[in-house]
C-alpha cells in the first residue's frame, strides 16, 4: 500500500521545539521531491518545505525560514521536520507530501497529518 505516515506532533509552548517524522511505504522516496505543508482551521494550505530529490536543496517560505529544518533519509525512506522557536501561528495539522517547485510549491500526494499545537 502506497502511503505516507506522519508522527511526532503534539503540544509545545512558544519558543519550544518539536520534531516531526514521516515514513513512506509502498514506494521509495529517493525519486521524489518531498516536504511538508500545514493546514490550520479556516486557513489556506501553507507549504513549509520541499527538498529536492536531485541535489537536496530545500525551499522554505519566509514564515519558517531560520526556524524549521527539513531533512530526508533515503536509506530509511523517511523525511523529518525539526521545528524550533515555535510560535502560536505555527499551530496546524502538518502533512508530509511529495512536492514540486514551479511558480511556488505544489503538493501531490500526502499523508493524514499530525497535529501541532503551540500555546502557553
Amino acid at each position: 500500500q502506497v502511503q505516507l505516515v506522519e508522527s511526532g506532533g503534539g503540544a509545545a509552548q512558544p519558543g519550544g521545539s518539536l520534531r516531526l517524522s514521516c515514513v513512506a511505504s509502498g514506494f521509495t522516496l529517493d525519486r521524489f521531491n518531498i516536504g511538508w505543508f500545514r493546514q490550520a482551521p479556516g486557513k489556506e494550505r501553507e507549504g513549509v518545505s520541499c527538498i529536492s530529490s536531485h541535489d537536496g536543496d530545500t525551499w522554505y517560505p519566509d514564515s519558517v525560514k531560520g526556524r524549521f529544518t527539513a531533512s530526508r533519509d533515503n536509506g530509511k525512506n523517511t523525511v523529518s521536520l525539526q521545528m524550533n522557536n515555535l510560535k502560536p501561528e505555527d499551530t496546524a495539522v502538518y502533512h508530509c507530501a511529495t512536492c514540486r517547485l514551479a511558480n511556488g510549491v505544489e503538493y501531490d500526494f500526502w499523508g493524514r497529518g499530525t497535529q501541532v499545537t503551540v500555546s502557553s
